[in-house]
């Protein structure tokens, strides 16, 4: 349902042009999960099929969207250097991309391919659900979400979906000292700006990271400050 309130369209720094909304627009940081309970989550995911335990891989270590993840065909995949294309037709602004993935994911994706053959042995959609309804259809969107959810439910992690993998790794390549440009190229984003909205640094983050490099530079700058001052 449509607001009847506007949110304006307010420029800040221009004089005419605009308006102010009544209700004036807010982003938040999107969620990504703490480490205990990422490990909470990998806890329930041993236990689960092989299939899904390779869409969670897969979809961390490329920052996939789940519509990308679910229209992956067998030969997106090149095993030999690790690298999966994901065809343009598949993602958000039609950009093709190449993307790593883990050695982990490697092993789990061999492993997957002699269980998919029971399923299929021609090319074509790379997830096929095993289902009875729909048994070797390609998945679907819907399904890898409530799996996800099942996952979530299980683990008693709230917040919780398809886009945290992708949150999450765009997130640890910035921790890992990756430019903004090099992470947006991974995301498949024409701009740095929707980068800069996946990319959650927390405090400990930010604190860490200027302790590694500008710590001292900060001292020099307000060390006056502590001469002669007010104590």
């Amino acid at each position: 349902m449509t607001s009847p309130v506007s949110h304006g369209r307010y420029a800040p720094g221009r004089s005419t042009g605009g308006n102010r909304g009544l209700i004036p627009r807010t982003r938040k940081l999107p969620w990504i999960p703490k480490e205990d309970e990422w490990a909470a989550l990998l806890e329930v995911l041993r236990k689960r099929p092989i299939r899904q335990r390779l869409m969670f891989c897969l979809a961390y270590d490329g920052a996939m969207r789940r519509e990308e993840q679910c229209s992956l065909r067998t030969d997106d995949i090149d095993p030999s250097r690790k690298l999966l294309t994901i065809r343009p037709e598949a993602t958000k602004n039609r950009n093709q991309r190449v993307v790593p993935y883990s050695g982990v994911t490697s092993r789990l994706f061999q492993q997957y391919l002699a269980e998919r053959k029971q399923l299929g042995k021609s090319r074509g959609p790379l997830f096929l659900s095993t289902s009875n309804r729909n048994n070797a259809q390609p998945l679907s969107i819907w399904t890898w979400s409530k799996e996800v959810a099942g996952m979530a439910a299980e683990c008693g992690v709230g917040g919780l979906s398809t886009h945290t993998f992708r949150h999450l790794r765009l997130t640890d390549l910035a921790r890992a000292g990756w430019d903004i440009h090099e992470i947006a190229r991974m995301a498949g984003h024409r701009s740095v700006q929707s980068t800069l909205l996946y990319v959650h640094l927390s405090c400990v983050d930010l604190a860490a990271k200027i302790a590694r490099t500008v710590a001292e530079l900060t001292e020099a700058r307000l060390a006056l400050l502590l001469i002669g001052g007010h104590r």
